[in-house]
């Protein structure tokens, strides 16, 4: 049953209003529960490292895995939402996370949780996640923008009280039945998904969404069948294969635009380079904050003030970015952003002071702000609409990778030199060089296409060229773009 056969069997619901804003509430109870869970881990980092005697390489490798598997299953969430709808992936998500959750609390070594806690709740949370955005395109239309901002402020929320939650149970009940608990918690991810009922959208639109696409590869097979072509021949049968293979990854993995689009290169290569570093404070600053002698309460309080911030800052932000002034220089807003990050960062070496700390926290969680709010925005702005899935596809991929191995490569470093200062040096090193990359890549990008412009409309027509001016501004500001639909993971 394909998500237009899903939303046939549905219920005629109104968008932009109603039932519509109680699918919103369940997108933010979603995000707080899936995307801000990930924040809680680093309060478990020590009892885990002495429960099962692993180095931090090793015990920094299950939130990695955790984040990579969320962010990187984009595409086969995809494949499910088209195949059974939204509302049976969101529901499918939360009882893996919950599963998961249950199954870590009886785990004996840190490679079960690898399995447990890492793969099933990260797949189970990426499913539960961008399922859930998803429906908010469908409905909602004229407030879709505004339904996705609100929603996004869900991540914030659970930044805020994961980890507060989860210093009070720890020191309550230890970290098993702590992790227990945290699987009947995920578990509202499918009370969340049951209110997201199918939509049955307007006439001409549902038949619209229902119908396939004509593939590439399906022309070319009909022609051989019509030349006398046995379907069942070998040969036909592997071309097939290959054609039906190539076109998955077209579709989901965009590599064709990765090698023809030089801002989508540049984009997809800086921040999967910053994801090597993006990650580290997260893991690593409550198990530094109690190395340096600071209370577990109050270390765990460092990441709830990250959270608690960018309720009010990320929202301020995109509509800040949203401003025609920035259109088309969204990407240097990010670069600083990323920028800033990665000078916080030494705030940490200069002092481990809680009150240095918390200042710390506050101006990263202003740089993060900036970098969740633009992310994709820019992605947007790099990528046509029509292809944006599938650079999505990639994009996430290739972040993923780096998240992965990120937090245990910086991990072995502290094992080698026992210095927590390493992890804010790593961090530095890869948000800042990544910054660099893409602000000075895209102006060299920008000036070799402004160039080229101007040398053609020259060849064109010179005369008129030394008169007229090339506007870099949109041609019709008044013009709504098409309706997107996307999903943001930072």
């Amino acid at each position: 049953m394909s998500q237009g056969e899903a939303a046939g069997r549905g219920t005629a619901e109104p968008q932009d209003r109603g039932w519509a804003w109680m699918v919103l509430l369940a997108a933010v109870l979603l995000q707080g529960l899936t995307l801000g869970f990930p924040s809680c881990i680093g309060v478990f980092f020590t009892d885990l490292q002495h429960e099962f005697q692993a180095s931090n390489s090793q015990t920094s490798c299950f939130p990695s895995i955790m984040v990579a598997v969320l962010h990187g299953g984009g595409p086969l969430c995809s494949i499910l939402v088209k195949r059974f709808g939204c509302r049976f992936v969101v529901m499918l998500g939360g009882l893996l996370s919950g599963l998961g959750m249950v199954s870590s609390s009886f785990c004996k070594s840190i490679s079960q949780l690898y399995l447990t806690a890492g793969l099933i709740t990260g797949l189970g949370s990426c499913f539960s996640f961008q399922a859930g955005v998803t429906v908010l395109g469908y409905y909602f239309v004229r407030w879709r923008t505004l339904a996705n901002a609100v929603a996004s402020t869900g991540v914030s929320l659970g930044f805020t009280l994961w980890p507060l939650l989860s210093q009070y149970l720890l020191d309550e009940m230890g970290w098993r039945n702590t992790f227990l608990i945290f699987g009947g918690i995920l578990l509202n991810c499918c009370v969340c998904g049951a209110i997201m009922r199918p939509i049955q959208l307007a006439s001409g639109s549902l038949a619209q969404s229902a119908k396939p696409e004509e593939e590439p590869g399906s022309r070319a097979e009909d022609t051989q069948l019509s030349n006398g072509a046995c379907p069942h021949h070998p040969t036909l049968q592997q071309h097939t294969r290959r054609t039906k293979c190539f076109q998955v990854l077209q579709k989901y993995l965009a590599f064709d635009i990765f090698c023809q689009n030089k801002g989508y290169q540049i984009y997809t290569i800086g921040v999967t380079w910053m994801m090597m570093g993006f990650a580290l404070p997260h893991v690593y600053l409550v198990p530094y904050a109690i190395h340096s002698g600071v209370e577990e309460r109050k270390a765990a309080l460092l990441i709830s003030i990250i959270g608690l911030i960018n309720i009010f800052i990320r929202p301020l932000t995109g509509l800040l970015s949203g401003h025609r002034v920035f259109t088309g220089r969204r990407i240097y807003l990010f670069s600083l952003a990323v920028l800033l990050c990665g000078l916080s960062n030494f705030i940490c070496v200069i002092s481990a002071e809680f009150s240095v700390l918390i200042l710390y926290c506050v101006i990263l969680s202003i740089a993060m702000s900036g970098v969740g709010a633009l992310t994709f925005q820019v992605l947007m702005d790099v990528v046509e609409m029509d292809r944006f899935s599938s650079a999505l596809g990639l994009f996430t991929i290739l972040e993923s990778i780096t998240l992965l191995i990120g937090p245990p490569l910086t991990g072995l470093l502290v094992d080698i030199t026992n210095d927590h200062h390493y992890v804010f040096y790593n961090s530095s090193f890869f948000l800042i060089s990544a910054a660099l990359f893409m602000g000075l890549s895209f102006c060299a990008l920008e000036k070799k296409n402004k160039l080229g412009e101007a040398s053609k409309a020259h060849l064109v027509n010179p005369s008129r060229y030394q008169y007229s001016e090339t506007s870099t501004e949109p041609k019709a500001e008044n013009q709504s773009p098409p309706p997107v639909e996307y999903i943001t993971s930072v």
